[in-house]
């Protein structure tokens, strides 16, 4: 059996058993929420949450339980809701990122989506005031990022500005304000590199599903910029992205053979993905299009590890 069709009977059988523990029609609120992209945003969250403590020595094992409530708010409210919102305005029929053959959209997703947005708002309040405030930022920017009729999602330039700010930054900044810890120059160097770095994921996201938004007429980044053009757009922001870690590591005074092996394989790992897409781009199917971007994924998990141990 291929890897594709064991994946796929891997997630048949989660399914069904989801379905079977959540009855009616609710196990399809809960894949709309893309709980495999979950991981991933633990671990760019806690990101900022591990260089505070690194870079300024002024957090501890007390706010251990700050870093799990902001866990709960951030990925679980916050992002679920904002997928569940982004997937009941898009209606896809194909595969989206994080869902494979997604579900028939609920009636109530919007709501549901919102709902647990706001709930996370009311938690984030308990949470120090950066969290909070950060939250009330990403709250606001999903809404006009998927609802109508602003639907920045649709505009190209605009999706993308929203996304490296979201998720390319604040999101670590989540992590690191749950410390308290004010933020560092080398923190700000860090936290900041990862909004080009998003830069470079984003038009990714979208290379294999230029056809369903080009039917829905949603112009997005990709769309506007073409296949090739939007490789180049990655790959410049991929070097952008690292000058801005390397100059991270020099404010912290903490860059040695070890930290400087760490992003230079994390860079490699981003042209080994970049590079051969671009050769190969004109002759690539969505499905190709699609592992490129989960192969870039592993890229910028390894990137999280590498700055990590470059600026700490």
């Amino acid at each position: 059996m291929s890897v594709a069709a064991r994946r796929a009977a891997e997630q048949s059988t989660l399914r069904r058993v989801g379905y079977r523990l959540i009855p009616g029609n609710g196990f399809d609120y809960l894949l709309h929420m893309r709980p495999r992209e979950w991981p991933i945003m633990i671990a760019h969250t806690s990101l900022g949450y591990f260089l505070a403590r690194g870079l300024t020595g002024g957090a501890s094992a007390a706010d251990a339980p700050a870093l799990g409530t902001g866990l709960l708010s951030w990925v679980l409210l916050l992002n679920g809701g904002t997928l569940a919102i982004n997937s009941a305005f898009d209606r896809d029929d194909g595969d989206i990122g994080y869902l494979d053959h997604p579900p028939p959209v609920p009636r109530h997703l919007a709501l549901w989506g919102f709902s647990l947005m706001l709930a996370g708002q009311v938690l984030a309040l308990a949470l120090p005031r950066g969290f909070a405030i950060a939250y009330a930022l990403c709250f606001a920017m999903s809404l006009l990022y998927s609802v109508p009729p602003v639907r920045l999602k649709a505009m190209a330039g605009a999706d993308w500005i929203i996304n490296m700010i979201g998720f390319g930054t604040l999101t670590p900044y989540a992590g690191w304000a749950l410390t308290r810890v004010p933020l560092t120059h080398a923190g700000a160097w860090a936290l900041g590199g990862f909004a080009p770095l998003f830069a470079a994921l984003y038009p990714l996201t979208q290379l294999y599903q230029l056809e369903e938004d080009r039917a829905r007429g949603d112009r997005t980044l990709a769309l506007a910029l073409g296949v090739r053009a939007s490789l180049v757009v990655s790959i410049t922001a991929v070097l952008l992205a690292f000058a801005c870690f390397v100059r991270a590591a020099q404010l912290a005074r903490a860059i040695d053979t070890t930290g400087v092996v760490a992003l230079f394989v994390a860079a490699a790992l981003w042209l080994a993905v970049l590079a051969p897409w671009m050769v190969r781009a004109p002759r690539m199917t969505s499905l190709a299009h699609k592992r490129g971007m989960y192969a870039a994924l592993l890229a910028w998990a390894c990137t999280d590890v590498a700055v990590l141990i470059a600026t700490t």
